[in-house]
């Protein structure tokens, strides 16, 4: 990484294909951590928009969900560790995002840090980006690596700004004190 794209905390500008795709999955995972490490727990159990249920707390569990989901279980063949193994998700498909209510903000961080060190494990250890999982998905067939980097790139950067706008009101109210 150039010195300078280091200091700015941005991806490499002439990187490889894994190394980009690793990179900016890794700058959109810090920032879900910096903007959801400000908060209370108050705050990370907060419905603060009228039009939604989301909570802070709940995207992050969600994303930490995902993290496994994609690559421990899927790319990595590995067992769902806890919590997901033992949660309800056939009688309550938004398991991930209602439970965080009863989570405390370090724990559903700490939760997601441990998947995401989880998943850069299985990453590092899968020699190719052209290599599958071992199920299918979507009723269609396996995902490559490839497809599970860009899929949690998107689903990662698309609840940054859901995370963005659920907690602006707090930040709004600590710059006014």
């Amino acid at each position: 990484m150039s010195d300078a794209a280091r200091a700015l905390g941005y991806p490499d500008l002439d990187a490889d294909e894994r190394t980009t795709l690793t990179q900016f999955l890794d700058l959109y995972r810090r920032r879900v951590i910096e903007r959801f490490s400000a908060l209370s727990d108050a705050e990370a159990r907060a419905t603060s928009l009228p039009a939604t249920k989301l909570t802070p707390g709940g995207v992050v569990k969600h994303l930490a969900h995902m993290e496994d989901h994609w690559f421990t279980a899927r790319i990595g063949s590995r067992d769902l560790p806890e919590p997901w193994a033992s949660a309800p998700f056939d009688g309550r498909p938004d398991w991930d995002f209602e439970s965080a209510v009863d989570d405390t903000a370090e724990q559903i961080t700490s939760l997601y840090q441990e998947a995401c060190e989880r998943s850069r494990g299985v990453v590092a250890s899968v020699s190719s980006l052209d290599a599958k999982a071992s199920d299918p998905s979507f009723g269609r067939g396996p995902v490559t690596l490839r497809w599970a980097l860009v899929h949690m790139l998107e689903e990662t950067a698309c609840h940054v700004g859901h995370l963005e706008l659920l907690t602006d009101p707090f930040a709004n109210h600590r710059d006014d004190a």
